[in-house]
Formats: structure tokens, C-alpha cells, sequence
């Protein structure tokens, strides 16, 4: 019922953010246009956050709290922040910890409308990420390969929306039934986690998502994530990919490289990969 009554109240007119009090779906703390520095971690603590809400119409436990700002009920608590699309839909939601009012002023956006600036504590919102929620919500993530230029840590970023937008992105569509083949394209393979993007392109398209880390992609192969076992991975540029994924792992055979790991998950996993 929570997830119903938060899918009613869609955003308009440029609202991209709306929070919803973690404890309780029916109290809605209003939406905002912007909700800048989101994605950008306070030195003291990464999961720390200072966001302005800009044009924001505070409502519920948020407008209580900006009546008390400077006290200890200037505290709203903990939410729901849901990042919306062009028509207002949520495309994925963050937790968010201890919301607190810090200031309010009137905004610019519009007519009783206020920015407010909140302190709060959010570790998966990555640095990095804000532009690839842009990309989603611009219906700019419209072919493979978007993540190829970007560095480790944006990569680790792009790897979080895919799995926070996937339910999103997938629009309900079922798994795709076993015996499909799927390509993957090893030429951008450089470290584990531009494995876990290309693979998540093969599997599932633009900004697809199966897995971001081992015991990840070993769920995604159970089912309920894009694709049914068994199936064929066609890995093209395999001989390249090999020469990058030499990371040695314990395991119960001993230091094994990562690409052979990997190649050891997917036999297990009831997938046959074709070597080209």
C-alpha cells in the first residue's frame, strides 16, 4: 500500500525530487525542483549530506520541522527521497537519515514556494551519480557503451543507478526465458567494475544492471533480474578482458585470477560461455 500511495503522487512542472517520511507513506513531506548536494559528500564524513531543496512546498513532518529551525524538533527524521522522471514518475528512491532544517528562505521557482537547506545522512547517493540519473530522467540513456570514458570512481557511480533504477528502467518486463544467447563486448573490460557494466548492458540494455560485485551477479542468476538460466554469453574480446581481470582471489582451489572466478560463477550458474 506504501509503494501505491507513493506512486499517486506524481511530480509536475520540473519537480525532479519528492521525499515521504520513512515511518509513515502517509505522511508526504512535499516536492522539490532541485536537491543540490545530494551527491556531494561532506568531508567529515561520507555519508554525510548538506542538500538545498529548491523550490520545495514543504508539507507533514518536513513543515513542522521548518517551524523549529535551530532547535531539536527542527529534526524531521528519517525518508524517502524519490528521484522522478519528465512526467513525474519515480524513477528510484534513496534513504535518508536524519533529515534536519537548517534554513529557509523564500524561492525563486515560484509563488509559495521555499528553498531549504537540510542536513542529512545518505551513503548510496555517489558522487557521480547525478549525472547519470540526468541521463535516465532526459531519455538520454539510449545506447550501450555511455560508461566507457568514465573513471573508476564515476564507474562505481553509474554501477549504483543502474541498480537503484532497475525496476524502473525494466518497466516490468519479465525475465527474458532460457536459451537466449547474450553478447559481451570485452574491449572496455579494465577492472571489476566495468565487467559488472558491460555485463549489465549484455543482459539488460543502456544502463542495465546484473550485478555489481560477485556474490551480486551470482542473485542475478537465480532469477528475477533480466534474464533466465540456462543461457549462452557470447564474450566477444574475451583474450583482452583475460589480460585485465588478473586480480588473484582465495578460494578453496587456492589464489585464483578474477576472470577465471568469474568463468567459474557462470559454469555453476548454469551459464555456457563462448570464449571469441
Amino acid at each position: 500500500m506504501g509503494n501505491v500511495a507513493r506512486a499517486q503522487r506524481q511530480g509536475s512542472e520540473g519537480q525532479q525530487y519528492a521525499l515521504t517520511s520513512d515511518e509513515d507513506d502517509a505522511d508526504f513531506w512535499g516536492f522539490a525542483h532541485e536537491a543540490e548536494g545530494l551527491f556531494t559528500p561532506l568531508p567529515e564524513d561520507e555519508g554525510a549530506r548538506r542538500v538545498h531543496l529548491v523550490g520545495c512546498r514543504p508539507q507533514g513532518g518536513l513543515l513542522k520541522s521548518a517551524g523549529h529551525i535551530g532547535s531539536r524538533w527542527a529534526l524531521a527524521g528519517n525518508a524517502l527521497l524519490d528521484l522522478l522522471d519528465a512526467d513525474g514518475a519515480t524513477m528510484g528512491s534513496y534513504f535518508v537519515g536524519e533529515v534536519t532544517v537548517v534554513d529557509a528562505k523564500p524561492s525563486t521557482r515560484g509563488a509559495g514556494l521555499v528553498d531549504l537547506t537540510v542536513t542529512l545522512w545518505c551513503d548510496n547517493a555517489l558522487a557521480g551519480a547525478g549525472a547519470v540519473w540526468d541521463l535516465i530522467r532526459t531519455g538520454r540513456l539510449s545506447r550501450v557503451g555511455l560508461w566507457h570514458e568514465l573513471g573508476p570512481q564515476d564507474r562505481r557511480a553509474w554501477l549504483s543507478v543502474a541498480l537503484w533504477s532497475r525496476e524502473y528502467q525494466r518497466q516490468g518486463k519479465p525475465d527474458r526465458p532460457c536459451g537466449q544467447e547474450f553478447t559481451l563486448d570485452g574491449r572496455h573490460i579494465v577492472d571489476r567494475d566495468s565487467f559488472y557494466c558491460a555485463l549489465g548492458e549484455a543482459i539488460n540494455g543502456p544502463g542495465g544492471y546484473f550485478g555489481w560485485n560477485l556474490d551480486a551477479v551470482i542473485d542475478c542468476l537465480r532469477g528475477g533480474w533480466g534474464a533466465t538460466t540456462p543461457f549462452t554469453l557470447l564474450w566477444d574480446y574475451s583474450a583482452e578482458a583475460r589480460t585485465q581481470l588478473t586480480e588473484r582471489l582465495s578460494t578453496g582451489d587456492g589464489d585464483v585470477a578474477l576472470f577465471d572466478v568469474i568463468l567459474e560463477i557462470f559454469d555453476e550458474g548454469n551459464v555456457s560461455v563462448v570464449l571469441r
